[in-house]
């Protein structure tokens, strides 16, 4: 069976050698070999984002750190951005947790501005604010640094959340200059490692308000992971070992290419699918305000998305129809992780071949 390299918005392709580090013999995880391994996947995350706030990485997928969130920094109320359907996940997911939340709601192609976000936050006694960086079912990218900037500003004491997972390694982000207290991030998207990991940089401010929650949870428990380190400089539940051969192998190839370097790689990859849009549709996200990882593309033309995929997946490629309510309204491609500008070039190629144009 023939393989599709995957351009949508996660999991994305996995070079071959990232894969190959799954196939090395497992070590006891908790013993000396993978306190090595684990404490230099630890100290590599903290050079690739030039960062010295506490960090970890956990077995499963980012969604566990919506949860995290609910559980270990919301005291009373917090007020959650919704500007798609990923961050209307972290708003439904403080809500399950049984915590009192309220969605900062915005259209669907506009972001979040600082202005806005401030005016929220004066209505009621939050504690805590989250919000997606990327939001990859509309491909906008909030300007969550000067959101930061502006919340610790006015409200210091408030837990500013941030949704890094289809944003951190492609784009370039330092928690410290993002005044974050919690970033978080997952191993299939930027970092073009296969799905299963999620990584978090948390401040020690988020720690002193986990002290002063009940109800943590067990594998959610913020507290219990920090401390595990401290003591051991391992995970206190089974990691899985194989994803750790593979992210620290990866984190090695990022440091080489450098995040700003890698960054710009992002950039100029979304640039020009930006530029090749524009010509024959439109961008759905609001100007200036486009992710670097992935395009969303309002279908202005009308094509059938769904029959293009088909003739995509002939030649190889993949790329991802609306999400919900925008299928078929918009298409999106994933351009993050290893993809280059030449490969990129290559698949908008194939889609003008494939439309006749």
């Amino acid at each position: 069976m023939s393989h599709k390299r995957l351009l949508i918005p996660g999991p994305t392709e996995t070079p071959a050698d990232i894969l190959q580090q799954q196939t090395r013999r497992l070590i006891g995880h908790r013993g000396a070999d993978y306190t090595e391994l684990y404490v230099g996947i630890i100290d590599k995350l903290g050079k690739y984002f030039e960062s010295q706030q506490n960090r970890t990485v956990l077995t499963a997928s980012g969604t566990i750190w919506m949860d995290i969130t609910a559980r270990n920094l919301v005291k009373k109320k917090a007020l959650a951005g919704v500007c798609g359907a990923f961050s209307k996940r972290m708003y439904q997911t403080i809500g399950d947790a049984g915590k009192e939340v309220d969605p900062l709601n915005v259209e669907w192609g506009k972001a979040h501005k600082p202005e806005d976000v401030l005016q929220a936050l004066a209505q009621d006694d939050y504690d805590t604010i989250a919000l997606v960086h990327n939001e990859t079912s509309t491909g906008v990218r909030n300007p969550i640094e000067e959101i930061g900037k502006a919340i610790k500003k006015e409200y210091p004491d408030i837990m500013f959340v941030v949704d890094a997972v289809s944003s951190a390694g492609g784009d370039y982000l330092v928690p410290e200059k993002l005044n974050s207290d919690l970033m978080f991030m997952s191993t299939q998207k930027c970092f073009a490692v296969p799905p299963g990991l999620s990584m978090a940089f948390y401040s020690d401010a988020a720690l002193e308000r986990a002290e002063t929650i009940t109800g943590r949870g067990h594998y959610t428990d913020l507290l219990a992971i920090h401390k595990y380190w401290l003591k051991k400089q391992q995970n206190p539940t089974t990691p899985n070992i194989s994803l750790m051969y593979a992210l620290s192998y990866q984190l090695d190839r990022m440091l080489a290419e450098g995040p700003q370097a890698r960054y710009e790689r992002h950039k100029s990859m979304a640039e020009y699918t930006r530029n090749w849009a524009r010509k024959k549709m439109q961008m759905f996200p609001e100007p200036g305000y486009e992710s670097v990882t992935v395009s969303t593309i309002a279908n202005t033309l009308g094509k059938n998305i769904g029959d293009l995929n088909k003739e995509l997946g002939k030649r190889d490629y993949q790329i991802a129809n609306g999400y919900g309510d925008l299928k078929e309204k918009t298409f999106r491609i994933g351009h993050m992780g290893e993809w280059t500008l030449p490969e990129i070039k290559s698949l908008l190629w194939h889609i003008d071949d494939i439309w006749g144009e």
